[in-house]
């Protein structure tokens, strides 16, 4: 499948771009992220049909629509049968100084409104930053999971009594805002994890090598990728994805 054939004269580079990239992804196999690109594509195609007055353009975004929709359509045959059997495997490996890797891109995708309860196992939720970027995710999950009820941390602390009362303190406040949204936050202190995963309750298991501290600091305060972390230099770490075959309620 390409996404070429002249279809950027039609529709232009932005539109032909993501459909390259779905084709990119699906030939990799990273079925869910390609699934993502052709659905934002198929949506811009469809607007662009609607305005189309040739009718010779018009034929050629059709045909375009059947073909990337019927094969749309195979991908998510292909993960919900692979979901069932627990087979659904998926690897992103962020390079070194790479950008483009925010929580919404590499994870987003799996955080929706099957999800009620998540559970997070990252030993290294201690300093301020740490905590920020724990908070960046708790922000995310409210977001793309109207349905959410619980988030369980499981983390260590450090041997500093001054920032073992610190991360209290954060933590704390983010409990209470939490609370407010209707979505209870519960913290377990574990001194010999090391594990980073993150569990959702819809079957989708998420290991980050780094954790959710894969982030480089940003050169200054008023640099890009200060706020909006898909723009933020990243560590080099390795994704892996993966759905268990039969889901259940994470442990509370």
């Amino acid at each position: 499948m390409s996404a070429s054939g002249g279809l950027g004269l039609v529709v232009g580079p932005a539109v032909t771009s993501i459909l390259q990239r779905a084709v990119e992804l699906d030939r990799n196999r990273r079925y869910t992220e390609s699934l993502v690109c052709y659905e934002q594509g198929l949506r811009v195609l469809m607007e662009v049909i609607k305005s189309t007055v040739d009718t010779t353009k018009k034929a050629q975004l059709r045909e375009k629509v059947e073909e990337y929709m019927s094969r749309a359509e195979m991908i998510k045959k292909l993960i919900e049968e692979k979901k069932a059997l627990g087979e659904y495997r998926e690897q992103v490996v962020i390079e070194a100084d790479s950008i483009g890797h925010s929580y919404q891109s590499v994870f987003g995708r799996f955080l929706d409104s099957e999800v009620t309860d998540i559970e997070i196992e990252d030993p290294y939720i201690r300093s301020f930053h740490q905590c920020q970027n724990f908070l960046k995710f708790c922000e995310l999950a409210v977001v793309n999971c109207p349905n959410l009820k619980s988030i369980d941390l499981i983390t260590n602390v450090g041997h500093n009594p001054q920032e073992k009362q610190d991360s209290n303190n954060w933590l704390g406040s983010l409990k209470s805002s939490l609370h407010s949204r209707g979505v209870k936050l519960a913290v377990e202190i574990r001194s010999t994890l090391h594990d980073r995963t993150i569990r959702l309750s819809n079957g989708w298991i998420i290991k980050i090598g780094r954790g959710l501290d894969y982030f480089k600091s940003p050169e200054n305060k008023m640099s890009l990728g200060v706020f909006n972390m898909d723009l933020r230099k990243c560590h080099e770490t390795t994704v892996d994805i993966f759905h268990k075959g039969n889901v259940h309620r994470v442990r509370k």
